[in-house]
């Protein structure tokens, strides 16, 4: 592997990475050196990930953890410190979305939760994690945004207004960080191979019309949006902070 993509003696916290993009991620961070930390809400999922990994010979902490509580939030960076010593890359993938359909049916609690845990939650982790980054001379902070953070939805109105918050957080950040070498950024992938898609996976006639609208005809995989991912922690993007990459298979194009 070209020393680019290295990350060997790195620190990276995932958030949601138990599954789908988020374990895609920890597994190539660690592929590449990087001792990862695993987290979700439930504990016995984030043993069983560390498990695996720690099998394949890779530095696994499973550290349970709901981002929208920002108290168990702070208890994951401390694990984090106490077992590593240092943290150089975060990545905030742990999002919700627990309604479908217009903006005008969301209830206000339904609001607060996606606001909540998308984007609240992300505030408090970064400004957290920070701090320690600066002690070792920077680091990378990498925030899952979407597609539909980019474009109107009929149907995730409000979950794509909090992907587009994160956006926005990354550049904020990466300006006021910047000169302290914390670099920030944010992937918007379009459709993955994930449970958020679960509905769409299972009916092949909605996903053939999908698919063949796609410039690349296909979905994506969460190992594609992970490639992103690791260009991002890397000192591959070095020069690259306060930017969204799109990884959408061109749908946005289309």
């Amino acid at each position: 592997m070209s020393g680019l993509f290295d990350l060997t003696g790195k620190v990276a916290i995932i958030t949601g990475s138990t599954k789908g993009i988020g374990k895609s991620i920890a597994e190539e961070y660690a592929k590449a050196g990087a001792k990862v930390v695993i987290s979700s809400r439930k504990a016995d999922a984030c043993q069983q990930v560390a498990d695996e990994l720690r099998a394949q010979g890779f530095d696994a902490l499973p550290v349970a953890c709901h981002v929208g509580d920002k108290a168990q939030l702070q208890n994951l960076v401390d694990e984090t410190l106490a077992a590593f010593g240092r943290i150089d890359v975060l990545v905030c993938n742990a999002a919700t979305n627990p309604v479908y359909g217009p903006t005008h049916k969301v209830s206000d609690e339904a609001f607060d939760k996606i606001m909540g845990t998308n984007v609240k939650g992300t505030f408090w982790l970064c400004n957290m994690v920070i701090p320690h980054m600066i002690e070792h001379s920077g680091g990378s902070i990498v925030l899952l945004s979407s597609i539909a953070g980019l474009r109107a939805s009929a149907n995730i109105g409000v979950y794509g207004m909090s992907k587009a918050a994160e956006a926005a957080l990354a550049r904020n950040l990466s300006l006021e960080w910047g000169p302290q070498g914390i670099r920030v950024n944010s992937i918007a992938p379009g459709l993955i191979r994930t449970d958020f898609a679960q509905a769409l996976l299972e009916d092949p006639d909605r996903l053939r019309k999908v698919e063949e609208k796609l410039p690349l005809r296909r979905v994506g995989e969460p190992v594609d949006i992970a490639g992103v991912a690791l260009f991002l922690a890397s000192s591959a993007s070095a020069y690259v902070t306060g930017q969204t990459i799109v990884a959408d298979g061109g749908d946005t194009i289309a």
